[in-house]
């Protein structure tokens, strides 16, 4: 069983940085997608940033520039260094973790989420 717990959320002033950290336990196959998605309150869960285990990258429109993300693969962690945040990231973080088996099996999992306020 793949668990994935997230750390680092918290309240920030608009302008303000954080960093989420995600750490992943259990069996999971090389050549797997880690990434960071949020949702905010009334809103579908979004995309913000995820990066493959050679270290490709794909961002949301909203956060490039501001965002980066990236892994440790020995450690298996993922993290999120968010910069001049906005009201608007507020959210709660999901750390998410997509990966096949030999036979094709695609095996996703998520972390419980980690909240960030951006205050105006």
């Amino acid at each position: 069983q793949v668990q994935l717990l997230e750390s680092g959320g918290g309240l920030v002033q608009a302008g303000g940085s954080l960093r989420l950290s995600c750490v992943a336990s259990g069996s999971i196959a090389s050549g797997n997608i880690m990434g960071w998605y949020r949702q905010a309150p009334g809103k579908q869960r979004e995309l913000v940033a995820r990066i493959g285990s050679e270290n490709v990258r794909n961002y949301a429109d909203s956060v490039k520039g501001r965002f980066t993300v990236s892994r440790d693969n020995v450690k298996n962690m993922v993290y999120l260094q968010m910069s001049s945040l906005k009201p608007e990231d507020t959210a709660v973080y999901y750390c998410n973790v997509v990966f096949w088996t030999a036979w094709g099996s695609r095996n996703e999992y998520w972390g419980q989420g980690t909240q960030v306020t951006v205050s105006s």
